[in-house]
């Protein structure tokens, strides 16, 4: 009797009941374990390893049980994955198809212990097909009706939950006045509007003694009680809700809480931080065309700052190491100078990577409900301009092979609409590994591996392939074309194979993506399948 080795997967979307001694995972697993039980006949065997998600959507692949799982499966550790329901696996029909794909490469299967179906037939895989994108649909109307209805509430000025501003306390669906906080955010204006710069203000709140709200969060873990920063100040003073207002996706409504600021005292803020912000940005119209000044750093700590030539008529910005300006004698080959555009446009990269992956907002965003997590999400989608981008950068420092990015804890705050506190700054840290290349004095950085060469002769030799197997169809022999070519009967005859390549591997061919070792001499050497799958198995080795 074969042996079939079965892996249980559990999952729960919420963090909800996962303290309990019994909870759902448990459940699923008890009745996952009882199914294999009364398979035992069959040679079913339970594996000891436990494959648990709790708290994650089941929307997306990025899942540490899932993935620990699917790389036993690819290892052949596992013959069979057991789950309560389809939906326990995945909700999402395109991550499902890549599942089975690796289940099939691994000969293995997986079965639901309440939906029983064969997908060995072709009905089996349309009721799965079918309970699958039924899955989706529900876990997408789900998110559009929880936007829904928090953009409903806020409409209509309700407080929707998350760390409550300092000043207020929670009531319900909406806020009341703190006095004793409020008093702290009442002077902070006054001395706004004594001083109009934000740096007085901090200096001034720190004589005074004033302290943000101390936070006691789960796991004992204390935060804030300190003295202000000039983000947070900045923040409480824009923040419409201490004008009895709520804002939602850029805009604002009127709240059913009472203000703290009086609305016109509030405006009259608002006008003047946005005058100092004009007068900032007409004194430093150098900045604003290098977004990176005064963040970039070399190994030494040596600050990069901004720099420019011409070429040909053309501005040219770079970034170079200061030791290259205050000592220009060369002597520092060490030095960095890097090409502007090129270094912003791999730090937007960086920025959209680490905020679009499958949870960021979940870990990035802390003591947030599930409908908050999900307006945060909308609004880091939306993150498309590279300024808003690079503004949320507040260092980045650069080693040989290795960059370090650090997200500004406030930006991030104020661009998704959240107090300071609420962001996570251990989540605010993002490292990539990177190639450089060298032209001339200039460095190019290169996420990962630098981009491969593209094989010219490769690409000559497979439009020889099809150019020699369009005259073989219209009638003309291996000896005529290689006449009429002036080459040897034998080379057109290992060229033309070329031809047959899946349309896949000739897209990446074109773009120096094909893998490594795949070259002209080892396709004419080794020789490959006609068909496309088995091509795409063959060349996946290399």
């Amino acid at each position: 009797m074969r042996r079939i080795r079965c892996a249980i997967y559990t999952r729960k979307s919420s963090e909800d009941g996962l303290e309990q001694d019994f909870n759902s995972l448990d459940a699923q697993r008890e009745a996952c374990e009882a199914y294999i039980a009364s398979q035992k006949h069959e040679g079913w065997e339970l594996l000891t390893d436990r494959y648990d998600d709790g708290g994650i959507s089941g929307g997306h692949l990025d899942r540490p049980a899932l993935q620990r799982l699917m790389q036993a499966v690819d290892y052949k550790q596992v013959d069979q994955i057991v789950v309560y329901k389809i939906d326990r696996l995945t909700r999402t029909l395109a991550d499902f198809a890549k599942l089975v794909e690796r289940l099939e490469a691994a000969e293995a299967s997986f079965v639901s212990v309440t939906q029983s179906f064969n997908t060995a037939t072709s009905m089996g895989r349309l009721t799965l097909n079918m309970l699958l994108s039924f899955a989706q649909f529900e876990r997408e109307v789900t998110a559009e009706r929880i936007r829904d209805k928090i953009a409903a509430s806020k409409r209509k000025g309700l407080w929707m939950g998350g760390n409550v501003p300092l000043g207020y306390q929670a009531d319900g669906r909406t806020l009341k006045i703190d006095e004793g906080e409020a008093a702290t955010v009442r002077k902070l204006y006054d001395l706004y509007q004594e001083h109009g710069v934000i740096r007085e203000v901090k200096e001034r709140a720190e004589d005074l003694g004033l302290r943000s709200r101390r936070r006691e969060r789960a796991g004992g873990r204390v935060s804030g009680g300190r003295p202000f920063d000039r983000g947070h100040i900045h923040h409480i003073l824009s923040n419409p809700i201490y004008a009895g207002r709520i804002r939602h996706k850029g805009q604002v409504y009127d709240g059913q809480h009472p203000p703290i600021i009086d609305p016109e005292t509030w405006e009259r803020v608002q006008n003047t931080l946005e005058g100092g912000a004009a007068r900032m940005r007409g004194t430093k119209r150098l900045a604003t065309r290098s977004p990176l000044a005064g963040r970039l750093f070399d190994e030494t700590g040596d600050r990069l700052t901004p720099s420019h030539s011409r070429k040909n008529g053309k501005r040219l910005r770079y970034y170079i190491s200061r030791r290259l300006v205050t000592d220009p004698s060369g002597k520092h080959p060490d030095a960095w100078r890097l090409p502007a555009d090129q270094v912003e446009g791999l730090l937007v990269g960086l920025v959209r990577k680490h905020l679009g992956r499958p949870n960021a907002t979940a870990s990035i965003v802390q003591d947030v409900s599930a409908a908050e997590i999900l307006a945060v999400s909308g609004k880091l989608g939306r993150l498309k301009e590279d300024a808003e981008c690079l503004a949320l950068v507040e260092r980045a420092d650069l080693r040989p092979g290795s960059l370090t990015l650090l997200l500004d804890r406030h930006a991030v705050a104020q661009f998704t609409d959240c107090h300071p506190d609420q962001i996570n700054p251990e989540k605010l840290t993002i490292e990539a590994p990177f190639r450089m290349r060298r032209r001339g004095v200039e460095l190019k950085l290169h996420l990962g591996d630098a981009p491969p060469e593209v094989d010219q002769t490769l690409i000559r030799n497979i439009v020889k392939a099809r150019r020699w197997l369009a005259m073989t169809i219209d009638g003309k022999t291996f000896a005529e074309i290689a006449q009429a070519e002036g080459t040897s009967k034998r080379r057109v005859q290992d060229i033309v194979d070329l031809a047959m390549l899946a349309p896949e591997l000739l897209v990446a061919i074109a773009k120096g993506q094909q893998p490594a070792g795949l070259t002209s001499d080892y396709l004419i050497k080794t020789g490959f399948p006609a068909i496309w799958s088995e091509q795409h198995r063959q060349f996946a080795a290399l």
